[in-house]
């Protein structure tokens, strides 16, 4: 039986870089497999539609060209319905791509992706699974779970229009220093329950968000466990000192900052306002949130 591959284009990631290139990226892919299918949609419910339509069809791989939010509604199809993913980065964070070590640039990123399609290489992953709550089923999420600071940034930076790239992180940061609060966290974890005041909390399957911050550096996708990184009640000047060395890691040693490993995590906030919560990029609702690490979750075409 021959390797029945569909490309979910995602036109607007990017800036509209997914719907320039998706031609060019579709001739690299062709060559690797039997039946390429081309998946344009517009939004998340046409998008599951057309997953949905390819999967009835023999779908074997799921190749997303779009950015973290495309690739995190291609992980949701994908670990639900047991078909492996590929991924050609084109958005302005690109985070689970950077996780899998895929090139930066989309079109060698695609003649990556068709070598392993090619030799049939393919990696099997942990993911994230947050609690269903009375909405019904939880989202899956391969990168991070943040709550707090990074959380509220990650709103603001969604909102912006202007910067483009890590940049707008950078702007949103700024913006929300002047009226975020540290405030009482409660965490429950596979060893017992934390309380403290905070200012984040990161929950960590792969290392990066926020556009190659490696908030979790040591949080790798295959050991069953999280990594979460917890900065506590720092000031605004304490936070100013501290966010440059995120990009470094170097905030592991900031005496604000502690870490633990867990399968399991609830994270219970003040609720005067309730914390956001958001993973892979995408809002989640507010806390408290439950997150569990589930083994083997999904599979990948990756070197």
């Amino acid at each position: 039986m021959g390797l029945n591959a569909a490309l979910a284009v995602h036109p607007a990631s990017g800036h509209g870089a997914a719907a320039r290139i998706a031609d060019a990226v579709a001739e690299r892919l062709r060559p690797a497999v039997d039946r390429l299918d081309l998946l344009t949609a517009t939004s998340v419910e046409e998008s599951r539609a057309l997953m949905r339509s390819a999967h009835a069809e023999g779908l074997d791989v799921l190749i997303v060209l779009g950015g973290d939010g495309a690739a995190h509604q291609g992980v949701q199809f994908c670990a639900d319905h047991d078909v492996a993913l590929g991924l050609v980065p084109s958005g302005t964070g690109n985070d689970f791509a950077r996780a899998l070590g895929t090139p930066a640039d989309a079109l060698a990123a695609a003649d990556t992706l068709a070598e392993a399609l090619r030799t049939g290489t393919r990696r099997v992953l942990d993911l994230g699974r947050l609690d269903p709550g009375p909405a019904g089923q939880g989202a899956w999420f391969a990168t991070v779970l943040c709550s707090g600071f990074d959380a509220a940034v990650n709103a603001r930076a969604n909102a912006l229009r202007w910067p483009s790239g890590p940049r707008r992180y950078d702007v949103a940061i700024l913006a929300e220093l002047a009226a975020f609060r540290p405030r009482p966290v409660t965490l429950h974890t596979d060893d017992g329950v934390l309380e403290l005041d905070a200012t984040l909390v990161a929950v960590g399957n792969t290392p990066y968000y926020g556009g190659g911050v490696p908030i979790c550096p040591g949080a790798t996708p295959d050991d069953g466990l999280f990594d979460v990184t917890v900065i506590g009640a720092a000031g605004r000047l304490q936070l100013l000192r501290l966010l440059p060395g995120l990009r470094t890691g170097a905030h592991l040693a900031h005496p604000a900052v502690q870490t633990l490993r867990t399968r399991t995590l609830r994270i219970e906030a003040d609720a005067n306002p309730a914390w956001p919560a958001y993973a892979d990029g995408e809002t989640q609702g507010h806390t408290p949130v439950i997150a569990t690490c589930v083994p083997r979750a999904l599979t990948v075409v990756a070197p």
